[in-house]
């Protein structure tokens, strides 16, 4: 299945925490990790260009056994082409409510990735 869609990077892995405070302080003090940006239960946190999410869950966290989904930033491409591209493949995909550039879709195997666009 050839695209126009090229990945330049993984932009973030999400892990799901029980206490956003507490494991903050573990990747950021302990770790050495930076916070690039915060969101209402959400940490955005950077290790070089890669970076790691800590989402805060209530759900029962299923440590080492589930990552939430995987980034992948694209090179170049506006959502409604991306779009298109999913939709030619025949790959279902949503978004994100409040964050337009968000596109979740599903690979062969159900594993949850995310396209982000371009920064400008």
């Amino acid at each position: 299945m050839a695209s126009t869609l090229k990945v330049r990077g993984i932009d973030h892995i999400v892990f799901h925490v029980k206490n956003l405070a507490r494991s903050k302080r573990f990747y950021v003090d302990f770790l050495g990790m930076e916070v690039d940006h915060e969101r209402r239960r959400q940490c955005f946190l950077k290790c070089g260009r890669q970076g790691l999410a800590l989402f805060e869950i209530d759900a029962p966290v299923r440590a080492g056994r589930e990552v939430n989904h995987l980034a992948l930033r694209l090179r170049a491409g506006k959502r409604a082409e991306v779009a298109a591209a999913l939709r030619d493949a025949g790959i279902e995909f949503s978004g994100r409510s409040g964050d337009p550039d968000c596109i979740y879709f599903r690979d062969p195997d159900g594993h949850r990735l995310q396209l982000l666009l371009p920064r400008e």
